[in-house]
């Protein structure tokens, strides 16, 4: 692969129309950025979990400010490796590398559009309706490769699907977006058919397969395999993995505290765990002055964290550039965090082993994820039963809900419930839970 191929301009669904990669006020690439932010599907990101319940009096990251924060180290992290970038001889247009920033904090901010409500519960919760619930019995009603969409829902394929998919009354191409912000955003380049032993992760639906293929095409990312059909990433997804791998890490640390989940000195234990006393002095120094002036408790962490995640985001850099001719051959197959060394590598470790035993099986964390489980399998189950028996009263109802642009008329099984599955997770937490105490008649 190559730098000159992988950066375009051109727009899916507007591929007719000549785009230029820069633009006197805006490029291309920071036309994405606005279209994203500004759209309804990102708004609505404020009101999904993230991992802790959503906000009382203590204010915990949602999807939407996680994914603003994914956006800001995302552009720092593309700028560091624009800069070395610039010095190669075999990048003909180093122009456009002044774009990596925008390109990056692109795709950071999509990364997590596609999810449902109820955090990762959410997605674990379509996938079990259909390998658990009411839903095995429409197996026979699909191929066996959309029955792996269906049974291994996948929010990173959702957010390719959502930023690209032709909704009913809406324009070819989705959001229209330029094809190397898409592919940037494409952490798993196979489908649900390709996906590696024992593993549950994938990058497009069958529905969006030609898509993907248009993308792959149109960049020249390399092919990996035929059968399965597997391609190599496109180099900025280690990016903007490595910026959502950051930030959710070090954050929830921090909410953690905030929540009394992690004491303040166990939560100065793991941030300070990154820093050496003989290579990082000039940090230990600002650290003490800083100090005594700031000697509110959350102010500090917020301190302890920033230092962290610029450390982390230096430290990312390099793995990136020192590992760039194998990314660029296809053949670096971990993210930038798993290539950490030292100091950094260990305390990161730590940070996850905490997470995971103190964090993600907290009391809140898992309450919300069992209502996640019966929200999203009874409103699942509410609509495709609709979908079979439409013409009887009840299911006239039920599907009168349905926004016009989730059409469930005419099509196949498959794109029938695909559009029930945009639906929902396309919901927010209070709008699932709110539809599900209608139809339970429970607000009455």
């Amino acid at each position: 692969m190559n730098w000159d191929k992988l950066l375009s301009a051109k727009r899916l669904g507007l591929e007719n129309r000549e785009f230029k990669n820069t633009d006197e006020i805006r490029s291309q690439f920071q036309r994405d950025y606005d279209r994203i932010i500004f759209s309804s599907p990102f708004r609505r990101l404020q009101n999904k979990t993230q991992v802790f319940p959503l906000p009382g009096s203590v204010f915990v990251h949602n999807r939407l400010t996680h994914s603003l924060e994914v956006a800001s180290v995302g552009r720092s992290l593309a700028n560091l490796v624009a800069q070395q970038l610039k010095q190669r001889s075999d990048i003909k247009n180093k122009e456009i590398l002044n774009e990596l920033g925008s390109i990056v904090s692109s795709a950071c901010l999509a990364h997590d559009m596609g999810n449902p409500p109820f955090g990762h519960a959410g997605e674990e919760a379509i996938s079990r309706y259909f390998t658990e619930g009411k839903g095995t019995k429409f197996k026979n009603a699909v191929s066996p490769d959309e029955w792996k969409d269906l049974t291994h829902f996948e929010g990173n394929a959702n957010a390719l699907r959502l930023l690209t998919h032709q909704f009913m009354g809406r324009r070819n191409g989705g959001f229209a977006l330029t094809y190397s912000t898409l592919a940037s955003l494409i952490k798993y380049p196979y489908g649900s058919n390709g996906m590696l032993k024992g593993k549950k992760k994938f990058g497009y639906f069958q529905a969006e397969k030609e898509t993907f293929l248009k993308i792959a095409n149109e960049l020249e990312l390399k092919k990996i395999s035929d059968e399965p059909l597997r391609y190599a990433r496109h180099p900025l997804v280690y990016l903007v993995e490595a910026a959502d791998d950051i930030c959710y890490e070090i954050m929830d640390i921090e909410d953690a505290h905030k929540l009394k989940i992690i004491d303040t000195q166990a939560t100065f234990d793991l941030l300070m765990g990154f820093f050496d006393e003989e290579i990082d002095k000039k940090f230990f120094t600002n650290k003490n002055e800083i100090f005594k002036e700031v000697t509110d408790i959350n102010e500090q962490v917020a301190y302890l964290r920033a230092s962290v995640i610029g450390k982390l985001t230096n430290d990312s850099a390099q793995v990136f550039l020192k590992k760039h001719d194998k990314i660029l051959k296809g053949e670096f197959n971990i993210g930038l965090i798993d290539g950490l060394e030292g100091r950094s590598k260990d305390a990161f470790e730590t940070c996850k082993s905490v997470a995971i035993e103190q964090i993600y099986n907290y009391r809140s964390v898992v309450k919300i994820e069992l209502t996640g489980f019966n929200v999203i399998g009874t409103l699942l189950d509410e609509f495709i039963t609709a979908i079979f028996s439409p013409d009887n009263d009840y299911s006239k109802k039920i599907l009168s809900i349905l926004p016009l642009q989730y059409s469930v008329d005419g099509h196949s099984f498959y794109k029938r419930a695909m559009s029930i599955i945009d639906f929902v997770s396309g919901m927010t937490d209070l709008y699932a839970v709110e539809l599900y105490k209608d139809i339970k008649g429970m607000n009455l």
